[in-house]
């Protein structure tokens, strides 16, 4: 009931709406949702709806309807209504009837009244008016026909009371054209069990049509739609019927009115009357009209193809399709996806264009490294050239004595025994000189293996100990007791030891001599070895220290400042760190840690 706004009961409009059925049989369901969401209430125009019963067929007879009429004139004696709907036939041929006892003069709407049935529509006065349905089983029966070719046998079902028997009577007549091209069989008043066994003994050749019932062969009472569902679950053959509240019961649906339209229908002429609006001057339709209502679920169990349905059929129970269900999802989502496929192609870029750079930053990292090792190359040349020299003229002096003694008539055979050892010695001390030096100047890829750092800091020392005779400096070295293993590339710790050997001479070049000293040391630290050149020179000023190892920074008069910078990066890249340690005045210490063979990295306590 619509409840019209506080203070205004006495102003209110009216409307009995009086149901043939029980309140809860579908059709008067839906019948009152549409009615009621077409009905306009204002502040300036309330209503009032009011709902009664007459719950046929369960009763019926002239008491019974004595007792209804002196209960609703008694009821609504105070608030008598402006208009009165009556939903389906019973109703209306009831208010018919006693409507001298109950509201003479009063407007009347039906709505879902059956204009055949269960007798020829009455003529009714000019202020009874509404729109009638006419219920269509052939076209639901010829529709099925076109949707199931194979169907040979067309199976009507109907009840026993007297309704029931009322709507038998109607489709015999209304069906009664489809003799010859299928075999009709009415079923009619089997108890329950049977006809649920008779329907699963169904198959592709059957088509179901009902009015559904409200009792059969037992003393089971049911709603139309309840005997409906009750069907579908056991038929093995498609299921139509006469009312749009069938469908959902499993029912495929069928040609039939629709009972919200009805209310609707009928509210719109609540509407008009209330309005002040004329019944005789209202221009309504003859029909409601038939429309083909299908439950989509069913079409498809039952294998009729979407293409087939006509555009016209209103379906329920649609199942959308991913796009329809998900289409703002899909849209953000393959947005997402996009996005993401464009920023990972970008990252992917990026990471080429990266690798490519750190690639060629490596390889002129290596160039770099390289020159610069030819440059320290080129610092040694004369020490170098004596080292070699000095085995060389030795292997001369001892080649012109043996061809002396080869020409002598004496037999000096242990002579020449001690001559060819010194040669060998002399010729060896050359190679070994040469080896380093090749090794030293290589261009070769770098390769990262494991070594003993005391022997490539021998080795390094032994090539910077003619440039340290040279510069009257002594060079000393102090390697550890146990061999320790690093990994990485010798040839590049070497180079690191060269370079900064090189500055500690330059460092202490023409200062007396007793601090033209270098000491280069190596000894164990936890998890790491120190390899340390310190020198007694004059220190570095303070103010350079932060940029001692900063490329194209340097101290020297003739530095390119790129040395420092090198080595730095060489000992990080092998894991390790680089500092350095300056007192002015007294001298500097240069300490390199590399991590042992088998740590990634110096421990944290050794740095700190």
């Amino acid at each position: 009931m619509l409840v019209a706004p506080a203070g205004t009961a006495a102003d209110a409009r009216n409307v009995l709406v009086l149901y043939s059925n029980g309140r809860l049989v579908p059709a008067n369901v839906d019948v009152e949702r549409g009615f009621k969401s077409s009905i306009v209430d204002s502040a300036d125009r309330p209503v009032e709806i009011f709902s009664e019963f007459l719950d046929y067929p369960e009763f019926v007879g002239e008491d019974y309807e004595n007792t209804v009429t002196t209960y609703l004139r008694n009821k609504f004696a105070k608030r008598p209504p402006d208009v009165v709907v009556a939903v389906a036939r019973q109703s209306l041929d009831f208010l018919l009837r006693h409507r001298a006892q109950l509201f003479p003069g009063v407007p009347i709407v039906h709505a879902a009244a059956f204009r055949a049935y269960p007798n020829p529509f009455p003529t009714l006065p000019a202020d009874v008016v509404g729109v009638p349905v006419e219920y269509d089983p052939a076209g639901t029966v010829e529709q099925a026909l076109r949707w199931h070719p194979k169907a040979r046998h067309l199976l009507v079902v109907t009840g026993t009371t007297p309704r029931d028997r009322e709507w038998e009577t109607l489709l015999r007549e209304g069906l009664a054209h489809f003799e010859g091209r299928v075999t009709i069989e009415f079923l009619t008043g089997l108890p329950t069990d049977k006809l649920l066994a008779r329907l699963r003994g169904l198959d592709e050749e059957w088509i179901v049509f009902t009015a559904g019932f409200y009792q059969v062969g037992d003393a089971l009472k049911y709603t139309p739609r309840e005997s409906v569902e009750m069907m579908a679950k056991s038929a093995n053959a498609p299921v139509y019927g006469t009312f749009s509240s069938f469908v959902g019961t499993g029912a495929v649906g069928g040609r039939v009115p629709s009972f919200a339209a009805t209310g609707q229908q009928a509210g719109s002429i609540v509407n008009s009357l209330l309005d002040g609006v004329s019944p005789a001057s209202l221009n309504l339709p003859k029909v409601m009209l038939n429309e083909l209502n299908v439950d989509m679920r069913q079409t498809r169990r039952w294998g009729i193809a979407d293409k087939d349905i006509p555009a016209e059929a209103v379906v329920q129970f649609r199942q959308p399709t991913f796009w329809e269900a998900y289409r703002t999802v899909a849209i953000i989502g393959g947005t997402v996806i996009l996005l993401q496929a464009g920023l990972i192609a970008a990252l992917l870029l990026e990471h080429h264009r990266r690798r490519k750079a750190e690639m060629a930053l490596v390889q002129r990292g290596g160039e770099l490294a390289h020159a610069s090792r030819l440059a320290i190359a080129g610092e040694l040349t004369a020490s170098i050239a004596h080292e070699i020299n000095q085995p060389l003229a030795a292997i001369l002096t001892n080649a012109d004595a043996a061809e002396m003694i080869l020409h002598s008539e004496v037999d000096r055979r242990e002579d020449l025994q001690m001559i060819l050892t010194d040669i060998r010695r002399d010729d060896l001390r050359a190679s070994d000189v040469i080896r380093r030096l090749r090794t030293l100047l290589s261009n070769k890829a770098i390769e990262r293996q494991s070594f003993d750092l005391t022997e490539i800091v021998s080795d390094a020392c032994a090539i910077l100990q003619a440039e340290a005779r040279r510069r009257e400096v002594t060079l000393v070295v102090r390697n550890a007791a146990t061999p320790g293993c690093v990994f990485g590339d010798p040839v590049q710790i070497q180079q690191v030891l060269i370079n900064l050997a090189l500055n500690a001479m330059d460092a202490v070049a023409g200062l007396p001599g007793d601090r033209r000293t270098i000491v280069v040391s190596v000894e164990p630290e936890a998890g790491a070895l120190a390899l340390t050149v310190r020198d007694r020179g004059p220190g570095v000023a303070p103010e350079h220290l932060p940029k001692l190892f900063d490329s194209f920074f340097s101290t020297k008069r003739r530095g390119m400042g790129l040395g420092l910078s090198i080595a730095r990066t060489i000992i990080e890249a092998h894991g390790g760190r680089i500092r350095v340690d300056s007192d002015p005045g007294h001298g500097t210490v240069f300490h390199v840690l590399l991590p042992v063979h088998g740590e990634s990295t110096i421990p944290t306590t050794t740095l700190a």
